[in-house]
């Protein structure tokens, strides 16, 4: 078992589940009722707010702000200074009657193995699908699926990524496109670093994989 590594000056509610290996940098604030999981690593001035559950192995990198309600995956990177909302229609006044009838905000939910680019910021209700990639400044308002990369104000897909991290190709060899029509007649696609095939699968939206990596390469 390793013991936390918490920075002397982070605020640290004394209620929030640590797991083994957490660390925690400098002037972090981690609010009450937070869960931690194993390895988590949270960055320096990084908010991560009241309520949130974090799995195992997930970074939320310097000055990241994770508001609450939030869920954020497995081995997920949020990355610098991205924002996740919890806020669908924000006003700084309200009545007490507005309060009282007003329907909770969604979550934002992240899954496993999705990766938040620095800066981007991701509006409450959305859902990342596992291995999705947003791009650095990305302003997300529409859920991801899985293994898509996204990027823009707002944010719309670009093309495909594999569970290694890289940029799927086609059957041409080409970056694969956003769009599924493009290549309905060969749904292969491939990652030309690690070796995995995926399949994109038309009523999901998403891919599934068909092998794995080559001997040798990135698992």
């Amino acid at each position: 078992m390793t013991d936390p590594a918490i920075d002397p000056t982070a605020d640290v509610a004394d209620d929030v589940a640590i797991g083994d290996g957490v660390s925690i940098g400098g002037r972090a604030r981690v609010r009450p009722g937070v869960q931690l999981g194993d390895g988590v690593v949270v960055g320096r001035d990084a908010l991560v707010d009241a309520g949130v559950t974090i799995g195992d192995g997930s970074t939320v990198h310097d000055r990241a702000l994770v508001y609450s309600g939030a869920t954020i995956g497995r081995r997920v990177f949020v990355g610098p200074g991205a924002i996740v909302t919890n806020e669908r229609y924000p006003r700084a006044v309200r009545t007490t009657a507005e309060v009282t009838a007003g329907a909770p905000d969604p979550s934002v939910v992240m899954n496993d193995s999705s990766t938040i680019g620095a800066g981007a910021v991701i509006v409450a209700g959305v859902e990342i699908g596992r291995f999705a990639m947003v791009g650095a400044g990305a302003i997300v308002t529409t859920h991801v699926p899985s293994h898509a990369l996204v990027a823009g104000n707002p944010a719309r897909r670009l093309g495909w990524m594999c569970a290694c991290g890289r940029r799927l190709v086609d059957a041409n060899g080409d970056p694969a496109p956003a769009e599924p029509a493009q290549y309905a007649q060969n749904t292969g696609l491939s990652c030309p670093h690690c070796g995995r095939v995926y399949r994109y699968v038309p009523d999901a939206d998403s891919l599934e994989e068909r092998s794995g990596p080559r001997p040798g390469a990135p698992a």
